[in-house]
């Protein structure tokens, strides 16, 4: 059990419903900011000190623009003004006047020029911060266990934490926002409770259903996509599979085109139509709200008009107040509202953080043992039992058996009898539910994980074909040496892919795979051959081949494992095969069935002990005669 969040492998947690649990979800804000803070302090406190100056900067306009209006009555009101515009500007009596409309000029330009580096610093920002999520969370997938991997339910909630990692980076701007519009909304507040304290008073009775309204919407928005989240994966499964490289020839082949593209659409038809009624509510509620913060607005405007009508108020102070009000009226909307989308946000951004809160059941304990150079004991599997997350059924039960050191050991069995579970046992992908594995004496789980695995070198049978140079494909066996083309070139050569190499048009710099441009992509026996090489690239001291020649002729398979034998003298090594032609040059074979270990010997001895080796043999030889 990787996940420490209190859900079970194998279902997914339910979206928050409670208002409890959506303010809850806020507590992922100062975590998010502290990621902020850690990608760049020098951006982050630049663009805190520009957001503080703009948020003085509207109240300080719009005060300036009071003063020139009652400056402009004032003079209007003159008994005796100047004649034309020369003598009014050699009277003096516009001194004052060009004095503000100079600094509100100066007001704009500044504003201007903030807002644009308020973008410019945001949009960096936030690229940094988006970068530094995906390598964290790639960084934190890295040490989760494998069965996670192979759970639907964790894959759901990977997919939500990715999602989150490139797309919910707006939240930033947005918090940013809101504490420069917080400055905003006490300049302008203060200047109304000068005049007409109860104005404030108005403006909250008028606002809070809106902001109520907008809470539950977007909560019922993050539960939507968060049930929603198997069906995304499944639209972009098949949106893949129907328009890939990979699987084009099948699709040709098959005629899956329109049974594919059919599923895209009623998976798509059931996601918009859920969309559709949901955003239809939220607009029909949202034009009820709207009206309440109209009919506010108009009310306190009737009133700061009938107190200038009597003389209580100047005009100038008439265009500051209805001015102030309309737009402390919309930054009160929109941090009323822009705090329910934030609380919405961070349930998003929960995924992220719960992802990263996930930890992994397979770890080095402390004061981990470091792995023997050279194995003096050798591997022993003490009554292992062992049944994958979920099922009941054991994919190996009572298994007992030594590898010694230096000892190539083949296994052998039909589909389901344990083969593979036993090679993820050995690397410790997994650990066993019943028993033991021991190295030198000692439970497997007492060495140190990264160093036990960087000392096993496993090809399993369905090895990933990376697009990327052939240098590369041989190097990921180790890819500290990346640098090192002798070595990247001896691997090659022991594995027998130098060959395949030597045909490539650029050589080891060639991009093979055809997902790229200018990549050539490999026959089925060629990858494998280039994943074999990653195996000698290891240079480990334990070798395990799972199946690993499918695609090999009978000839290159015999050349293959030939080379797999002089290479691994003096390791210990596991082979895996249906092909008696290979495993039979083992020192030992295994035979497996149910989990168990039925028998085990020589070639020579399972086949004059007659059982289950021979009879799957002679069905094997018998198809050769």
């Amino acid at each position: 059990m990787a996940f420490t969040t209190g859900t079970g492998r194998g279902r997914q947690p339910p979206p928050p419903t409670s208002w409890r649990e959506r303010l809850g979800a806020l507590r992922n804000l100062p975590p998010f900011l502290a990621m902020v803070w850690r990608t760049s302090r020098a951006l982050t406190a630049t663009t805190l000190a520009v957001r503080l100056v703009r948020a003085l900067l509207p109240v300080a306009t719009l005060f300036i623009g009071k003063l020139i209006i009652d400056e402009v009555v004032q003079l209007n009101r003159l008994p005796a003004r100047p004649a034309g515009l020369a003598g009014w500007l050699g009277s003096g009596l516009l001194d004052r006047l060009e004095a503000l409309l100079l600094a509100e000029f100066l007001l704009a330009i500044v504003s201007d020029l903030l807002g644009r580096l308020v973008s410019l610093i945001d949009g960096l920002l936030s690229d940094r911060v988006s970068n530094d999520a995906s390598v964290r969370l790639m960084q934190h997938a890295a040490t989760l266990d494998l069965a996670d991997f192979e759970d639907a339910a964790f894959q759901d909630r990977m997919e939500r934490a990715r999602m989150q990692a490139s797309g919910r980076m707006s939240l930033m701007g947005q918090l940013f926002g809101q504490a420069q519009d917080i400055i905003t909304v006490v300049s302008f507040a203060a200047g109304l409770v000068v005049y007409a304290p109860w104005l404030i008073v108005m403006l909250a009775i008028a606002l809070v259903p809106s902001f109520l309204g907008e809470a539950h919407f977007n909560a019922l928005s993050y539960a939507l996509s968060h049930l929603r989240t198997p069906q995304r994966r499944e639209l972009d499964y098949v949106r893949q599979v129907a328009a890939s490289a990979d699987t084009a020839k099948e699709v040709k082949i098959f005629g899956l085109s329109p049974f594919l593209i059919d599923r895209y659409r009623s998976i798509s038809r059931d996601t918009y139509d859920a969309s559709r009624r949901l955003a239809i509510r939220r607009a029909v509620w949202g034009v009820g709200f709207g009206a309440l913060g109209t009919i506010a607005y108009y009310g306190a405007y009737a009133y700061i008009a009938w107190r200038t009508v009597n003389g209580s108020l100047s005009v100038g102070d008439l265009t500051f107040l209805a001015a102030s009000f309309l737009r402390l009226r919309g930054l009160l909307e929109g941090l009323l509202t822009g705090f329910s989308t934030t609380a919405g946000q961070a349930l998003y951004i929960e995924d992220l953080f719960s992802f990263f809160r996930a930890e992994p059941g397979i770890r080095s304990p402390e004061n981990a043992l470091p792995f023997p150079n050279p194995i003096r004991q050798g591997f022993v599997f003490d009554d292992v039992g062992f049944r994958y997350p979920g099922t009941e059924r054991w994919a190996v039960r009572h298994l007992s058996f030594t590898l010694a050191p230096g000892e190539v050991l083949a296994l052998v069995g039909e589909n389901g009898a344990g083969k593979t579970t036993l090679v993820k046992l050995l690397a410790r992908l997994y650990d066993p539910v019943e028993g033991r594995v021991l190295l030198d004496g000692r439970d497997l789980r007492d060495y140190d994980l990264d160093a036990l695995r960087a000392a096993i070198g496993v090809i399993f049978q369905d090895f990933v074909r990376y697009n990327l140079s052939a240098a590369d494909n041989i190097a990921v066996g180790r890819i500290a040496a990346r640098g090192d083309r002798p070595r990247i070139a001896r691997a090659a050569a022991a594995a027998l892919a130098d060959a395949v190499v030597a045909k490539l048009p650029g050589g080891y710099d060639q991009m093979i795979g055809k997902r790229f441009r200018n990549g050539i992509d490999l026959s089925g026996g060629e990858w494998q051959k280039m994943a074999i090489a990653r195996a000698y690239m290891r240079d480990a001291e334990v070798l395990i081949l799972d199946e690993p020649t499918a695609a090999l002729d009978a000839r290159a398979e015999y050349e293959v494992f030939q080379r797999f034998r002089e290479l691994s003298a003096g390791r210990s090594a596991v082979l895996i095969s249906h092909r008696f032609s290979s495993v039979r040059m083992a020192d030992r074979i295994l035979v497996l069935s149910d989990g168990r270990v039925e028998a085990s010997g020589t070639h020579a001895a399972l086949l004059a002990a007659g059982g289950r080796y021979a009879e799957l043999f002679e069905l094997q030889a018998a198809g050769y005669r």
